[in-house]
Order: structure tokens, then C-alpha cells, then sequence
């Protein structure tokens, strides 16, 4: 790979550089969110309102499902970051075989079972009888796939663990616009129904992922080798860090289905108005989302190096920059609260609490970007347990409950109220994990590892 794209965390300026890095990040996940909404907006226009409700509750399933082994991928972030940063080449390369083959195992051991228990699956969620059909050939298809879903994410967390931001967003810029021309080609063109929808997007994907392979041999030089089995030291070092990063993701899948729970009981309006709430919520955290992986990486090559004078600095760079940022974009949500909601309903009760929720949580959404910073750091630490009981502590002693109770004292503008004191009480707890808590004395690589 061109030096110029890797980019050294342990010298130059930090501020310059996380700015570098993270934009690429950023706009990454903004390309994915984006995947989503077009594969809505086509399915929607084309098939009407029972296939998009089939492809939502199919969407809920695959996410739920993969948030383990993402979980798990995230913890190959700190491992391959902190083997680059100690300059450990032959580290690099076994963790890398390690990864790929435990990894990959399990993506087609999930999309198997997946493919088999789609039914019993889609049933136990209360999937309505007039759409269960379309359901379960959607989800039985993106099953089929989801190596490719999973293997073009893999290979962009490997090329950010290496210092290059930039080269990963082509990965999901290729499977963005394939998959806006192919889902009316097969949908419509081809008379395919949702099942057009479906192939649409793990082919979109399955090219993504081959071109992202290619690159990342051919042109970045990442020691990928044929996969074999990873030694019992490997496997314990995989499983040590990946299996509270995996559990983590779990936890928080789990509490946000928990808390929908709480919004469901005020009725249809309220439902509505929250889901068109959290599309927006979604964009205001991208930065947040995006920081947290930018530190992650860029913490996690300074400690393989011993700089540990750096990573506080990296610290407090992330947390101004955070600050800056969503204080930004809150008081944007805040001021037209009731325009971002209008672009996805037009019901006027529903968009009187879907702006009212949004203008009550807007000004939390720092205390939430401070979480996602210090975690990162944490993570890049391998602190994988901490973290994970940083989590439960967030979404299951804090979120909900407190969202319950306030909705409880307040009605349903309580909602936000409960979300929102959360967030303070998880960034003070983040926070003195991170001033007192001994993440620092983790270690992830030493000369048995």
C-alpha cells in the first residue's frame, strides 16, 4: 500500500491527523446509513407498504443476529492496530490468519443456520401472515450473503488498523450505487419482486467484497495467507478479547429492542413519530460512531508503541472535537426539529412528538459522543470486559430503566427525558473508569502472543 495513505499515529500532530482519518470514517458511515435508506425507498415505491415491512423486520433479524460477530470484529481493530504500531509484522500477519479463519467459520456457520431457521425465526417475532411469505425469501436470501456483508466490513477494519481511512470507503461507495441501480433493474426489470431486492444486495456486496479482497493483496499489501488453524494461544487471545466485544453489541441490540418496547405502549403516533426520531438521531451520532473507531485505531497503534503520553493527548483531542461537533449539530436538530421529522411522515401528531422528543434530547448528545470517545480508547486498550459491563450499565441499569420511569412520571414526553439523563450518568461512569480504572495495565501483545 502507498504510504501516503497509511497514515503513522505514533509521530506528527494528533489533531491534523484524527482530522485526516476520521473523515473517511464518517463518510463511510454515512454511505451505509444511505444503503439502507435506498433499499427502503426503491422496495417502498415499487412493492408498497407489505414489503417494506417485510424487509424492516428482516433487517431487525440479521442485525440482531450479526451484532456478535461485528462485536467480534471490532475487537480485531485493537489487536491488528496494536501489532502495527509496535512494528510486529509477523504478529501482524498471524493475528490477521487468526481472525480471518475463526471469523470466517462462524459467518458461514450463522448464514447456514440462518437460512434454515429463517421461519421459526421470523414466527417467533409475531411476523403478520400477509407478509411472512416475502419475509422469509428476503431473509432467507440475505443469509445466503452475508459472508460478503461481513467479509467487505472485515477487510475495511483491517485497512483502518493499518492507519488507511480512505480506501474503505470505495468498498461501500461500490455496494451503495450497485445496489441503487440493481434493485429496480431486478425488482421491476426483471419482475423479481422482493427476491430482486434481495439477490440486489448481496451482489452488490459479493462485488464489494471481491474488489475490497483484490485491493487489499494486490495493491495494500495486507499479509493475508491461505487460512489455517490458529494455534490455542491465538485462540484464546481472540476469544479473550472478541467474546465481551461480541456480548457487548449483543447487550446493546438487546436494550434498544427493550426500550422500543416502553415507546410501543403509547400507541401508534408516539411509534411512528420515535422511529422517524431515530433516523435522525442516527445521522446526529454519525460523528460520535465515527470518533470512536478513529481513536480506537489511532490509541490502539500508540500503545503497541509504549506512548502512552500520546494517547492522553489523542484523549483530549477526541473529546474537544466531539464536543465541538455535536453541540453543532444539536442545536441544528433543535432549531428544525419539526422539518427533519415532516421529511419522513406528514401525520401532525406524530410530528408533534417526534419534534418534541428531538428538541428534549437534542442537548444530551454530548454527554452520548464522550461515551463513544473514552470507550474507543478504553477498547484500544483491549479493556473488552470493561467495556462490555460499561454497556450493561448504560442500556440495561440506565437506559431503559430510567426511560420506563420517566415515561411512566411523564407520559410519553418522558421518553426523552429518561434517554437523556442516561447519557449524563453513563459519561460521568465512562469517565471515571477511564480517570481511575486499570485499562491502562491490559495487555493484548507480548512475545508468547
Amino acid at each position: 500500500m502507498s504510504e501516503k495513505k497509511q497514515i503513522d499515529f505514533t509521530t506528527g500532530r494528533i489533531s491534523r491527523k484524527m482530522l485526516l482519518f476520521s473523515w473517511p470514517i464518517f463518510f463511510a458511515n454515512l454511505l451505509q446509513t444511505s444503503y439502507q435508506f435506498i433499499d427502503s425507498l426503491w422496495v417502498g415505491n415499487l412493492l408498497g407498504a407489505g414489503a417494506l415491512g417485510a424487509i424492516s423486520i428482516s433487517a431487525t433479524v440479521i442485525f440482531t443476529i450479526l451484532s456478535f460477530i461485528i462485536g467480534v470484529n471490532g475487537a480485531s481493530l485493537t489487536i491488528l492496530s496494536q501489532y502495527r504500531g509496535a512494528k510486529d509484522e509477523e504478529g501482524l500477519k498471524k493475528a490477521l490468519n487468526a481472525f480471518v479463519f475463526v471469523l470466517g467459520t462462524m459467518t458461514l456457520v450463522l448464514s447456514l443456520v440462518g437460512f434454515l431457521f429463517a421461519g421459526p425465526i421470523l414466527s417467533f417475532l409475531g411476523t403478520p401472515d400477509s407478509i411472512y411469505p416475502v419475509a422469509l425469501s428476503y431473509l432467507q436470501i440475505n443469509f445466503i450473503g452475508i459472508l460478503f456483508l461481513f467479509g467487505y466490513n472485515f477487510i475495511g477494519t483491517v485497512l483502518r488498523a493499518m492507519g488507511d481511512s480512505k480506501t474503505p470507503v470505495r468498498f461501500v461507495l461500490i455496494a451503495v450505487i450497485l445496489n441503487t441501480v440493481l434493485d429496480p433493474l431486478f425488482i421491476a426489470g426483471f419482475n423479481m419482486g422482493i427476491e430482486g431486492a434481495a439477490l440486489a444486495t448481496i451482489v452488490s456486496q459479493g462485488i464489494a467484497f471481491i474488489y475490497g479482497l483484490w485491493f487489499s493483496i494486490r495493491k495494500a499489501d495486507v499479509p493475508f495467507s491461505k487460512p489455517q488453524l490458529p494455534s490455542k494461544l491465538q485462540f484464546i487471545q481472540l476469544f479473550k478479547l472478541g467474546l465481551p466485544s461480541g456480548l457487548s453489541m449483543m447487550a446493546i441490540s438487546g436494550g434498544v429492542m427493550a426500550i422500543m418496547g416502553v415507546v410501543a405502549t403509547f400507541g401508534e403516533e408516539v411509534v411512528a413519530g420515535f422511529g422517524a426520531a431515530q433516523r435522525i438521531d442516527s445521522l446526529i451520532m454519525l460523528p460520535a460512531m465515527t470518533l470512536g473507531s478513529a481513536v480506537n485505531s489511532m490509541a490502539g497503534q500508540n500503545i503497541g508503541a509504549n506512548q502512552w503520553r500520546r494517547v492522553s493527548e489523542i484523549t483530549k483531542n477526541g473529546i474537544y472535537l466531539i464536543l465541538s461537533v455535536t453541540l453543532l449539530i444539536s442545536t441544528i436538530a433543535f432549531i428544525w426539529s419539526r422539518f427533519f421529522i415532516s421529511l419522513f411522515i406528514d401525520d401532525p401528531e406524530t410530528i408533534e412528538f417526534g419534534a418534541s422528543y428531538l428538541r428534549t434530547v437534542a442537548f444530551f448528545y454530548p454527554f452520548l459522543g464522550i461515551n463513544f470517545v473514552l470507550n474507543g480508547i478504553v477498547r484500544a486498550a483491549g479493556a473488552m470486559v470493561p467495556v462490555l459491563v460499561l454497556n450493561i450499565i448504560s442500556f440495561w441499569l440506565l437506559r431503559y430503566p430510567l426511560t420506563y420511569l420517566f415515561a411512566k412520571w411523564y407520559g410519553e414526553q418522558g421518553i426523552a427525558l429518561g434517554m437523556g439523563v442516561s447519557f449524563i450518568i453513563s459519561s460521568f461512569i465512562a469517565s471515571g473508569y477511564y480517570l481511575f480504572g486499570k485499562w491502562r495495565k491490559k495487555v493484548v501483545i507480548n512475545e508468547k502472543s
